[in-house]
Protein backbone atom coordinates (compact mmCIF):
# COMPACT_ATOMS: atom_id res chain seq x y z
CA UNK A 1 0.00 0.00 0.00
CA UNK A 2 1.23 3.52 -0.56
CA UNK A 3 0.18 6.50 1.07
CA UNK A 4 0.10 9.91 -0.69
CA UNK A 5 -0.99 12.73 1.71
CA UNK A 6 -0.51 16.62 0.16
CA UNK A 7 2.56 16.21 -1.65
CA UNK A 8 6.25 16.21 -0.16
CA UNK A 9 7.83 13.28 -1.96
CA UNK A 10 10.66 13.46 -4.20
CA UNK A 11 11.29 9.61 -5.18
CA UNK A 12 7.84 9.02 -5.68
CA UNK A 13 7.69 6.39 -2.95
CA UNK A 14 3.85 7.37 -1.83
CA UNK A 15 2.51 6.98 -5.56
CA UNK A 16 4.64 4.34 -7.71
CA UNK A 17 5.89 0.75 -7.08
CA UNK A 18 8.10 -1.71 -8.61
CA UNK A 19 5.33 -3.99 -7.39
CA UNK A 20 1.36 -4.47 -7.45
CA UNK A 21 -0.02 -1.56 -5.37
CA UNK A 22 -2.68 -0.20 -3.71
CA UNK A 23 -2.86 3.76 -3.51
CA UNK A 24 -4.62 5.05 -0.47
CA UNK A 25 -4.88 9.15 -1.54
CA UNK A 26 -5.18 11.33 1.24
CA UNK A 27 -5.86 14.43 -1.33
CA UNK A 28 -9.35 15.01 0.14
CA UNK A 29 -8.82 14.94 3.52
CA UNK A 30 -7.89 18.24 4.16
CA UNK A 31 -9.61 20.46 6.78
CA UNK A 32 -8.11 22.84 8.75
CA UNK A 33 -9.42 24.18 11.79
CA UNK A 34 -7.81 27.11 13.77
CA UNK A 35 -8.28 28.09 17.85
CA UNK A 36 -6.45 31.70 17.32
CA UNK A 37 -6.84 31.63 21.25
CA UNK A 38 -5.70 28.20 22.14
CA UNK A 39 -2.82 29.15 19.50
CA UNK A 40 -3.32 25.60 17.83
CA UNK A 41 -4.76 24.29 14.68
CA UNK A 42 -5.63 20.54 13.68
CA UNK A 43 -4.84 19.87 10.10
CA UNK A 44 -5.28 16.56 8.04
CA UNK A 45 -3.06 15.17 5.93
CA UNK A 46 -4.15 15.70 2.65
CA UNK A 47 -3.46 19.74 3.26
CA UNK A 48 -0.96 21.90 2.04
CA UNK A 49 1.60 24.25 3.63
CA UNK A 50 -0.27 27.14 1.70
CA UNK A 51 -4.02 26.04 3.05
CA UNK A 52 -2.68 25.92 6.07
CA UNK A 53 -1.17 29.31 6.12
CA UNK A 54 -4.54 30.65 4.47
CA UNK A 55 -6.32 29.26 7.27
CA UNK A 56 -4.33 30.89 9.89
CA UNK A 57 -3.79 34.39 8.26
CA UNK A 58 -7.97 34.53 7.70
CA UNK A 59 -7.80 34.31 11.82
CA UNK A 60 -4.99 36.39 12.90
CA UNK A 61 -2.35 38.28 11.81
CA UNK A 62 0.17 37.90 14.39
CA UNK A 63 0.48 33.85 13.93
CA UNK A 64 2.19 31.77 12.00
CA UNK A 65 3.57 28.12 11.93
CA UNK A 66 7.00 26.60 11.45
CA UNK A 67 6.39 25.60 8.20
CA UNK A 68 8.27 24.96 4.43
CA UNK A 69 8.66 28.16 2.55
CA UNK A 70 7.12 26.73 -0.38
CA UNK A 71 2.97 26.96 -0.06
CA UNK A 72 2.27 23.68 -2.52
CA UNK A 73 4.61 20.99 -0.25
CA UNK A 74 2.47 18.91 1.66
CA UNK A 75 1.96 19.54 5.68
CA UNK A 76 2.02 15.18 6.62
CA UNK A 77 5.23 14.15 4.88
CA UNK A 78 6.46 17.83 5.67
CA UNK A 79 6.46 17.45 9.52
CA UNK A 80 6.58 13.75 9.50
CA UNK A 81 10.44 14.04 8.51
CA UNK A 82 11.06 16.83 10.76
CA UNK A 83 10.25 19.43 8.48
CA UNK A 84 11.97 23.28 8.57
CA UNK A 85 11.24 26.47 7.22
CA UNK A 86 11.86 30.50 7.36
CA UNK A 87 11.25 30.11 11.25
CA UNK A 88 13.52 27.31 12.16
CA UNK A 89 16.01 29.35 13.87
CA UNK A 90 13.37 31.50 15.75
CA UNK A 91 11.26 28.18 16.85
CA UNK A 92 12.88 25.09 15.68
CA UNK A 93 11.38 22.63 13.26
CA UNK A 94 7.73 21.44 12.71
CA UNK A 95 8.15 18.32 14.53
CA UNK A 96 8.88 20.42 17.57
CA UNK A 97 5.76 22.22 17.63
CA UNK A 98 3.19 19.37 17.46
CA UNK A 99 1.20 19.10 20.15
CA UNK A 100 -1.16 15.48 19.00
CA UNK A 101 -2.03 13.28 16.23
CA UNK A 102 -4.48 11.15 14.93
CA UNK A 103 -3.23 8.02 13.22
CA UNK A 104 -4.61 4.51 12.16
CA UNK A 105 -2.70 1.84 12.86
CA UNK A 106 -2.00 -1.61 11.64
CA UNK A 107 -5.25 -3.32 13.39
CA UNK A 108 -7.35 -0.24 12.10
CA UNK A 109 -7.45 1.42 15.46
CA UNK A 110 -7.59 5.30 15.51
CA UNK A 111 -5.24 6.63 18.10
CA UNK A 112 -4.04 9.69 19.48
CA UNK A 113 -0.96 10.45 21.69
CA UNK A 114 -2.41 9.48 24.83
CA UNK A 115 -3.34 6.20 23.50
CA UNK A 116 -0.74 5.32 21.09
CA UNK A 117 1.79 6.37 23.71
CA UNK A 118 5.29 8.74 23.73
CA UNK A 119 7.14 6.14 22.01
CA UNK A 120 5.18 5.98 18.40
CA UNK A 121 4.52 9.95 19.22
CA UNK A 122 8.11 10.41 19.43
CA UNK A 123 8.71 8.21 16.08
CA UNK A 124 6.54 9.69 13.76
CA UNK A 125 7.61 13.44 14.21
CA UNK A 126 10.33 12.99 11.78
CA UNK A 127 10.99 8.85 11.46
CA UNK A 128 8.63 9.01 8.88
CA UNK A 129 5.30 8.07 9.76
CA UNK A 130 4.23 5.85 6.54
CA UNK A 131 6.41 3.25 8.26
CA UNK A 132 4.24 2.93 11.30
CA UNK A 133 0.49 3.76 10.06
CA UNK A 134 -1.89 6.44 8.50
CA UNK A 135 -1.42 9.68 9.97
CA UNK A 136 -4.77 11.49 9.66
CA UNK A 137 -4.14 14.96 11.38
CA UNK A 138 -1.70 17.10 13.37
CA UNK A 139 -2.69 19.55 15.72
CA UNK A 140 0.29 21.75 15.60
CA UNK A 141 1.33 24.66 17.99
CA UNK A 142 1.12 28.12 16.07
CA UNK A 143 4.17 30.41 16.74
CA UNK A 144 3.72 34.36 17.35
CA UNK A 145 5.35 36.65 14.40
CA UNK A 146 5.18 40.23 14.43
CA UNK A 147 2.67 42.18 12.44
CA UNK A 148 5.30 43.75 10.22
CA UNK A 149 8.52 41.68 9.01
CA UNK A 150 11.36 42.31 6.38
CA UNK A 151 12.16 40.37 3.71
CA UNK A 152 15.00 40.64 1.02
CA UNK A 153 16.80 39.09 -1.68
CA UNK A 154 19.72 39.99 -3.09
CA UNK A 155 21.57 38.86 -5.69
CA UNK A 156 25.89 38.47 -6.67
CA UNK A 157 27.72 37.15 -9.28
CA UNK A 158 31.47 35.31 -9.15
CA UNK A 159 32.88 38.82 -10.60
CA UNK A 160 30.79 40.43 -7.83
CA UNK A 161 32.62 38.94 -5.24
CA UNK A 162 29.90 36.13 -4.15
CA UNK A 163 32.29 33.54 -3.13
CA UNK A 164 34.17 35.63 -0.39
CA UNK A 165 30.67 36.33 1.14
CA UNK A 166 29.42 32.64 0.95
CA UNK A 167 32.80 31.71 2.95
CA UNK A 168 31.89 34.63 5.36
CA UNK A 169 28.11 33.71 5.72
CA UNK A 170 28.94 30.04 6.90
CA UNK A 171 30.03 31.35 10.20
CA UNK A 172 27.78 34.46 10.29
CA UNK A 173 24.55 32.92 9.20
CA UNK A 174 24.34 30.50 11.65
CA UNK A 175 25.39 32.82 14.56
CA UNK A 176 23.07 35.95 13.80
CA UNK A 177 19.83 36.51 16.31
CA UNK A 178 17.35 34.05 16.10
CA UNK A 179 14.93 36.82 14.21
CA UNK A 180 17.29 36.39 11.04
CA UNK A 181 17.26 34.02 8.97
CA UNK A 182 19.12 33.53 5.72
CA UNK A 183 19.36 31.36 3.04
CA UNK A 184 22.07 30.81 -0.19
CA UNK A 185 21.04 29.91 -3.67
CA UNK A 186 23.16 28.87 -6.33
CA UNK A 187 22.89 28.76 -10.10
CA UNK A 188 24.17 29.17 -13.22
CA UNK A 189 23.38 32.41 -15.68
CA UNK A 190 24.08 33.96 -18.94
CA UNK A 191 26.31 37.03 -18.17
CA UNK A 192 25.31 40.43 -18.89
CA UNK A 193 21.48 38.93 -19.00
CA UNK A 194 18.85 39.47 -17.06
CA UNK A 195 19.21 37.07 -14.28
CA UNK A 196 16.32 34.11 -13.82
CA UNK A 197 15.35 32.57 -10.74
CA UNK A 198 16.35 29.13 -10.06
CA UNK A 199 13.22 27.86 -10.40
CA UNK A 200 12.91 29.05 -13.69
CA UNK A 201 15.71 28.08 -15.00
CA UNK A 202 14.88 24.65 -14.01
CA UNK A 203 12.30 24.59 -16.46
CA UNK A 204 15.22 24.33 -19.44
CA UNK A 205 18.30 22.18 -19.86
CA UNK A 206 20.90 23.25 -21.93
CA UNK A 207 22.78 20.90 -24.16
CA UNK A 208 25.46 23.10 -25.14
CA UNK A 209 29.28 22.83 -23.09
CA UNK A 210 30.26 25.41 -20.81
CA UNK A 211 30.87 28.61 -22.14
CA UNK A 212 33.19 30.97 -20.67
CA UNK A 213 30.31 33.79 -20.77
CA UNK A 214 28.26 31.91 -18.19
CA UNK A 215 28.72 32.58 -14.11
CA UNK A 216 27.38 31.48 -11.02
CA UNK A 217 24.57 33.40 -9.40
CA UNK A 218 24.33 33.56 -5.75
CA UNK A 219 20.95 34.78 -3.81
CA UNK A 220 21.00 35.51 -0.09
CA UNK A 221 17.74 35.16 0.79
CA UNK A 222 16.36 36.26 3.91
CA UNK A 223 13.71 37.38 6.28
CA UNK A 224 13.86 39.19 9.78
CA UNK A 225 10.91 39.17 12.09
CA UNK A 226 10.96 43.46 12.58
CA UNK A 227 11.31 46.18 11.04
CA UNK A 228 14.03 47.13 7.97
CA UNK A 229 15.72 49.98 10.06
CA UNK A 230 16.74 47.14 12.86
CA UNK A 231 17.84 44.80 10.06
CA UNK A 232 20.16 47.12 8.02
CA UNK A 233 21.61 48.75 11.91
CA UNK A 234 22.24 44.55 12.97
CA UNK A 235 23.67 43.64 9.23
CA UNK A 236 26.37 46.18 8.98
CA UNK A 237 27.52 45.24 12.02
CA UNK A 238 27.40 41.20 11.83
CA UNK A 239 27.52 40.86 7.90
CA UNK A 240 29.27 44.07 6.33
CA UNK A 241 30.11 41.67 3.38
CA UNK A 242 26.57 41.28 2.08
CA UNK A 243 26.13 44.86 2.11
CA UNK A 244 22.47 44.72 2.78
CA UNK A 245 20.76 48.54 2.11
CA UNK A 246 17.23 49.42 3.03
CA UNK A 247 15.89 49.51 -0.94
CA UNK A 248 17.20 45.67 -0.88
CA UNK A 249 14.31 45.06 1.51
CA UNK A 250 10.77 45.24 1.99
CA UNK A 251 8.58 45.43 4.86
CA UNK A 252 5.53 43.08 4.34
CA UNK A 253 2.76 41.18 6.77
CA UNK A 254 3.73 37.40 7.42
CA UNK A 255 1.22 36.39 5.42
CA UNK A 256 3.08 38.07 2.59
CA UNK A 257 6.54 36.89 3.45
CA UNK A 258 4.19 33.85 2.66
CA UNK A 259 4.08 34.93 -0.77
CA UNK A 260 6.97 36.16 -1.33
CA UNK A 261 9.15 32.69 -0.71
CA UNK A 262 6.63 30.73 -2.21
CA UNK A 263 7.22 33.07 -5.11
CA UNK A 264 3.96 34.47 -5.91
CA UNK A 265 3.92 38.08 -5.61
CA UNK A 266 3.40 39.95 -1.98
CA UNK A 267 0.78 41.66 -3.80
CA UNK A 268 -1.40 38.93 -4.89
CA UNK A 269 -4.12 37.57 -2.80
CA UNK A 270 -3.53 35.20 -0.34
CA UNK A 271 -5.89 32.57 -1.96
CA UNK A 272 -3.22 31.90 -5.03
CA UNK A 273 -1.66 29.54 -1.68
CA UNK A 274 -4.73 27.59 -2.48
CA UNK A 275 -2.62 26.18 -5.85
CA UNK A 276 -2.55 22.80 -4.85
CA UNK A 277 0.51 22.50 -7.51
CA UNK A 278 2.48 25.06 -9.30
CA UNK A 279 5.55 23.64 -10.64
CA UNK A 280 5.98 20.32 -12.20
CA UNK A 281 9.73 19.62 -12.95
CA UNK A 282 10.94 16.06 -12.31
CA UNK A 283 14.14 16.56 -10.27
CA UNK A 284 16.86 13.93 -8.46
CA UNK A 285 17.94 15.77 -4.91
CA UNK A 286 20.41 15.40 -2.92
CA UNK A 287 21.56 17.02 0.68
CA UNK A 288 24.38 16.85 3.07
CA UNK A 289 24.96 18.52 6.45
CA UNK A 290 28.35 20.76 7.40
CA UNK A 291 29.73 21.07 10.42
CA UNK A 292 33.22 23.62 9.40
CA UNK A 293 33.13 25.99 6.71
CA UNK A 294 34.47 24.88 3.46
CA UNK A 295 37.05 26.26 1.82
CA UNK A 296 37.35 29.08 -0.69
CA UNK A 297 38.74 26.29 -3.02
CA UNK A 298 36.02 23.96 -2.32
CA UNK A 299 33.69 26.65 -2.62
CA UNK A 300 35.48 27.40 -6.02
CA UNK A 301 34.92 23.59 -7.11
CA UNK A 302 31.29 23.42 -6.21
CA UNK A 303 30.75 26.34 -8.98
CA UNK A 304 32.44 24.36 -11.58
CA UNK A 305 30.41 21.76 -10.98
CA UNK A 306 27.44 23.98 -11.12
CA UNK A 307 29.27 25.28 -14.55
CA UNK A 308 29.35 21.52 -15.77
CA UNK A 309 25.63 21.35 -16.96
CA UNK A 310 24.06 24.78 -16.59
CA UNK A 311 20.56 25.55 -16.51
CA UNK A 312 19.93 22.23 -14.99
CA UNK A 313 21.57 22.53 -11.44
CA UNK A 314 20.71 24.25 -8.65
CA UNK A 315 22.12 24.51 -5.01
CA UNK A 316 20.97 25.80 -1.46
CA UNK A 317 22.67 26.63 1.95
CA UNK A 318 19.88 26.54 4.69
CA UNK A 319 21.59 28.13 7.74
CA UNK A 320 20.75 26.42 11.33
CA UNK A 321 21.91 27.67 14.38
CA UNK A 322 19.79 29.53 17.20
CA UNK A 323 16.69 27.34 18.08
CA UNK A 324 17.56 24.03 15.95
CA UNK A 325 21.06 24.33 18.89
CA UNK A 326 18.60 23.93 21.68
CA UNK A 327 17.43 20.52 20.82
CA UNK A 328 19.45 17.03 21.26
CA UNK A 329 19.70 14.74 18.71
CA UNK A 330 17.80 12.27 20.21
CA UNK A 331 14.48 14.77 20.89
CA UNK A 332 13.04 13.90 17.71
CA UNK A 333 13.94 11.08 15.06
CA UNK A 334 15.27 14.29 13.38
CA UNK A 335 18.82 14.33 14.87
CA UNK A 336 20.44 17.08 12.89
CA UNK A 337 20.85 20.02 15.52
CA UNK A 338 23.60 20.92 17.56
CA UNK A 339 26.92 21.93 15.91
CA UNK A 340 25.45 21.76 12.04
CA UNK A 341 26.14 25.37 10.60
CA UNK A 342 23.96 24.41 7.77
CA UNK A 343 22.58 22.38 5.17
CA UNK A 344 23.44 21.55 1.49
CA UNK A 345 20.35 21.12 -0.79
CA UNK A 346 21.09 19.78 -4.43
CA UNK A 347 19.28 18.99 -7.35
CA UNK A 348 19.00 18.50 -11.03
CA UNK A 349 16.69 18.43 -13.88
CA UNK A 350 15.87 14.71 -14.75
CA UNK A 351 14.07 15.38 -17.81
CA UNK A 352 15.78 15.23 -21.27
CA UNK A 353 19.66 13.50 -20.35
CA UNK A 354 18.35 11.70 -17.67
CA UNK A 355 21.72 9.89 -17.01
CA UNK A 356 23.80 12.91 -17.50
CA UNK A 357 22.18 14.22 -14.63
CA UNK A 358 21.87 11.54 -12.84
CA UNK A 359 25.78 11.07 -13.12
CA UNK A 360 25.95 14.76 -12.91
CA UNK A 361 23.94 15.10 -9.10
CA UNK A 362 26.26 11.57 -7.75
CA UNK A 363 29.93 13.36 -8.81
CA UNK A 364 28.79 16.65 -6.84
CA UNK A 365 27.26 14.20 -3.87
CA UNK A 366 31.27 12.68 -3.97
CA UNK A 367 33.28 15.37 -4.17
CA UNK A 368 31.43 17.29 -1.20
CA UNK A 369 32.61 14.49 1.11
CA UNK A 370 35.84 15.96 2.27
CA UNK A 371 34.16 19.01 2.97
CA UNK A 372 30.66 18.04 4.84
CA UNK A 373 29.41 15.96 8.45
CA UNK A 374 31.58 12.39 8.57
CA UNK A 375 29.81 10.14 8.97
CA UNK A 376 27.67 11.98 6.02
CA UNK A 377 24.00 12.35 6.77
CA UNK A 378 21.24 12.82 4.53
CA UNK A 379 18.22 14.65 5.53
CA UNK A 380 15.07 11.81 5.19
CA UNK A 381 12.10 14.52 3.90
CA UNK A 382 15.05 14.60 0.68
CA UNK A 383 14.63 11.19 -0.09
CA UNK A 384 17.63 9.62 -2.30
CA UNK A 385 16.95 5.87 -2.77
CA UNK A 386 21.17 5.72 -3.91
CA UNK A 387 21.34 5.69 -0.21
CA UNK A 388 20.05 2.11 -0.35
CA UNK A 389 16.59 0.34 -0.02
CA UNK A 390 14.70 -2.25 1.29
CA UNK A 391 13.86 -5.76 -0.59
CA UNK A 392 10.62 -4.75 -2.64
CA UNK A 393 9.35 -8.05 -1.45
CA UNK A 394 8.68 -6.83 1.80
CA UNK A 395 11.77 -8.66 3.16
CA UNK A 396 13.93 -6.50 5.22
CA UNK A 397 17.42 -6.86 6.70
CA UNK A 398 18.20 -4.45 9.54
CA UNK A 399 21.88 -4.33 8.48
CA UNK A 400 21.26 -3.33 4.74
CA UNK A 401 18.52 -0.84 6.35
CA UNK A 402 20.77 0.94 8.58
CA UNK A 403 23.16 2.01 6.13
CA UNK A 404 20.70 4.46 5.12
CA UNK A 405 19.14 4.42 8.22
CA UNK A 406 21.71 5.96 10.11
CA UNK A 407 22.62 8.38 7.39
CA UNK A 408 18.91 9.73 7.91
CA UNK A 409 18.44 9.06 11.32
CA UNK A 410 21.61 8.40 12.96
CA UNK A 411 21.59 6.43 16.68
CA UNK A 412 17.97 7.34 16.46
CA UNK A 413 17.35 4.63 13.69
CA UNK A 414 18.34 1.98 16.72
CA UNK A 415 15.22 3.64 18.89
CA UNK A 416 12.46 3.88 15.25
CA UNK A 417 13.38 -0.22 14.72
CA UNK A 418 12.17 -0.93 18.11
CA UNK A 419 9.26 1.44 18.10
CA UNK A 420 8.52 -0.41 14.66
CA UNK A 421 8.54 -4.08 15.89
CA UNK A 422 6.14 -3.40 18.57
CA UNK A 423 3.55 -1.25 16.75
CA UNK A 424 3.68 -3.21 13.37
CA UNK A 425 5.60 -6.23 13.84
CA UNK A 426 4.90 -7.78 10.29
CA UNK A 427 6.02 -4.97 8.29
CA UNK A 428 2.44 -3.99 6.57
CA UNK A 429 3.49 -0.72 6.12
CA UNK A 430 6.80 -0.50 4.08
CA UNK A 431 8.31 1.00 0.82
CA UNK A 432 11.66 0.94 -0.09
CA UNK A 433 13.02 3.07 2.56
CA UNK A 434 10.80 2.62 5.51
CA UNK A 435 11.93 1.82 8.86
CA UNK A 436 12.12 -2.27 8.88
CA UNK A 437 10.83 -4.29 12.00
CA UNK A 438 13.40 -6.46 14.20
Amino acid sequence: MRIRGGGNDFEGLSYTSQVPFLLLDMINLRAIEVDPVAGTATVQSGATAGELYYAIARKSKTLGFTGPTFSSVGIAGFVGYGGYGALRRKYGLACDNIMDARVMDVNGTIIDRNSMGEDLFWAIRGGGPSSFGVVLSWKIKLVSVPEIVTIFTIKRTLEQNATDIVHKWQTVGPNLPDDVEIRIKAYPAKKGTNIPSPETALTSQSSSDPKSDTTIVVEFVGSYLGKVDKLVLLMQERFPELNLVKEDCSEVSYIQSVLAFSLYSPQQPPEVLLQRSRFKIPTKVKSAHVRQPISKDGLHGIWDMLLKLENATNIVFTSFGGKLNEFSESSTPYPHRPGILYMVYIRVLTSGDSDKAFSWIRSLYSYLAPYVASPRTAYAGYSDLDLGVNNQSGVTNYTQASIWGKIYFKNNFDRLVQIKSKVDPTNFFRHEQSIPPL
